[in-house]
């Protein structure tokens, strides 16, 4: 076995910006392991609101490289074990000739209809956002300030139809949560991420929120599940949260046992990242998996994507 890594800077369409900040550039880490007549690959992204950066989750799995090139499975987490295990699933299906989809149990391998985000901005840049994208049949807007009631009624009058997800990334307090959700309600939001940040959220026990919450930042892993499922309706599965696809198939299983409603998200990045998430997202209540298309352009081989809807991605991308 023999480990490549570097790292990558895709370029985004625009500007993409959160309640955390902006950014022009999807900054990945990508990951080959070859066996010496295969070769598997995958990618993922640091986050710097997790502690991550790119040069540190490099320098991980290179630190972790004897481990890796012996066959062992070294401790990794985040990204850095994002595009290992992605990389060694695609390694093994190239090997196998037994399509990844398979090898996760699934009977079958469908297309699927993916949110597309809006970037936070004034209420009418959001709303002409809207307009451009309002045949979509599920939208994403992100919030953070004191606009956000206005944004969110922007983005409606211009998308009258469209089913809408609010992401606030930390960026409410509980008051002003519960001032905002009867709004959202009205306004037909059907679900918000996140409203609180991840270290103050026990604040939403016992909360009845009129519009259903998703746990974003505050689940990574089964570790935190138990927790989460006390205060949330629904949790949002990110390859790069869990650690790889590995940790997301068995996360789905626990949280769908707890009742909870399932969202499967991505970072911004190329379809790399999208086709192993695309396997976890099968059934799944709600799809985010826009990275590619928030991209200046995709990866070589990339998904084929219709308006909103993905198809599984041909064994060149992975898989």
């Amino acid at each position: 076995m023999f480990l490549t890594c570097r790292s990558e800077a895709w370029p985004i369409a625009g500007r993409f910006t959160i309640a955390r900040g902006s950014k022009t550039e999807a900054h990945i880490i990508y990951v080959e392991v070859t066996d010496g007549a295969y070769r598997g690959h995958g990618e993922a992204v640091p986050y710097a609101r997790y502690g991550e950066t790119v040069e540190g989750a490099l320098a991980a799995l290179d630190a972790a490289r004897p481990a890796i090139e012996a066959g062992q499975t070294p401790a990794l987490t985040g990204a850095a074990a994002n595009a290992l295990d992605c990389a060694l699933w695609d390694l093994r299906a190239k090997a196998s000739g037994v399509p990844a989809w398979k090898a996760a149990g699934l009977r079958s391998f469908s297309p699927l209809k993916t949110a597309y985000t809006l970037s936070l901005d004034t209420p009418e840049a959001m709303g002409a956002q809207a307009a451009a994208n309002a045949r979509r049949p599920l939208l994403k807007l992100k919030i953070g300030g004191p606009d956000d009631l206005a944004r969110v009624e922007a983005v409606r009058r211009n998308a009258p139809k469209t089913r809408l997800i609010v992401d606030a990334n930390e960026g409410l307090t509980r008051d002003s949560l519960k001032a905002l959700a009867p709004e959202l309600k009205r306004l037909g939001v059907v679900l918000i991420e996140q409203p609180l940040k991840a270290g103050e959220d026990d604040a939403l026990e016992g909360y009845k929120c009129p519009v259903p919450l998703c746990a974003d930042e505050s689940l990574h892993t089964r570790a935190e599940l138990d927790r989460c499922a006390r205060l949330y309706d629904a949790v949002n599965i990110k390859l790069d949260k869990t650690g790889g696809l590995t940790e997301a198939l068995a996360l789905k299983r626990a949280a769908k046992d707890k009742g909870l409603r399932i969202m499967v998200g991505c970072m911004v990045a190329t379809s790399l990242s999208m086709a192993p998430a695309m396997i976890v997202a099968q059934g799944a209540d709600f799809v985010d998996l826009d990275g590619p298309l928030l991209l200046a352009k995709d990866r070589e081989h990339g998904l084929k994507i219709t308006g909103s809807m993905l198809e599984p991605p041909e064994p060149a991308l992975w898989g």
